[in-house]
């Protein structure tokens, strides 16, 4: 099987981004986003996953984190389209339910090239160390615009800010892991009633 790549590039006045994405790989990661929490975030997104993730970022974050965090999750999302092309063969959904200690989260996502967030978060405080939990939904609904993707994100519990943060990202890798998979019962087929996504 040829494994499914792609790289995007992404420079502004902003940030300047590299990211490698290999949707068939085993879960290597090497994130350097100047970004300590979302780097710990996407290497629990390649991992569980299963997708081999390299980003290299630079960022204003003499201003703050958000310039990064946004523009990592654009070229994610870019990478995303470009590496699933067609999309003929894939399962296209995914769902996951994961707990991390005290808090879990539900994941549920379609790559249909449609674009719809429902996020259902409340964390505790406003901070993880210094990254901003408000940046969470920030990232996830980038992705979701430019991957073209439904994104039903829910947290029903939780105390601790840095699990639930965790508890999403990995319930997303797992649910991008279901998604993405190829089914070998498509023999090839795009699944859509119309035929292309």
């Amino acid at each position: 099987m040829t494994h499914r790549k792609a790289a995007v590039d992404r420079k502004t006045k902003e940030t300047d981004i590299r990211l490698s994405l290999d949707l068939d790989g085993t879960g290597t990661v090497a994130a350097a986003t100047g970004v300590g929490f979302l780097d710990h975030m996407l290497d629990h997104l390649g991992k569980h996953s299963l997708c081999d993730l390299t980003v290299r970022a630079q960022g204003d974050l003499h201003v703050d984190d958000h310039h990064t965090v946004e523009d990592v999750a654009l070229c994610l999302g870019e990478a995303l389209v470009k590496a699933l092309g067609d999309k003929a063969g894939i399962a296209r959904y995914g769902w996951a339910r994961v707990p991390m200690d005290e808090a879990l989260a539900e994941v549920a996502l379609d790559l249909s090239g449609r674009v719809a967030v429902v996020y259902d978060v409340t964390f505790p405080s406003s901070k993880v160390g210094t990254f901003d939990t408000q940046l969470v939904e920030e990232f996830l609904r980038r992705l979701a615009a430019v991957a073209g993707m439904n994104l039903h994100v829910s947290v029903p519990y939780g105390a601790n800010d840095h699990h639930i943060a965790e508890a999403i990202f990995k319930a997303l890798a797992q649910a991008l892991r279901q998604a993405k998979a190829i089914d070998p019962q498509r023999k090839g087929q795009v699944p859509s009633t119309k035929g292309a996504l």
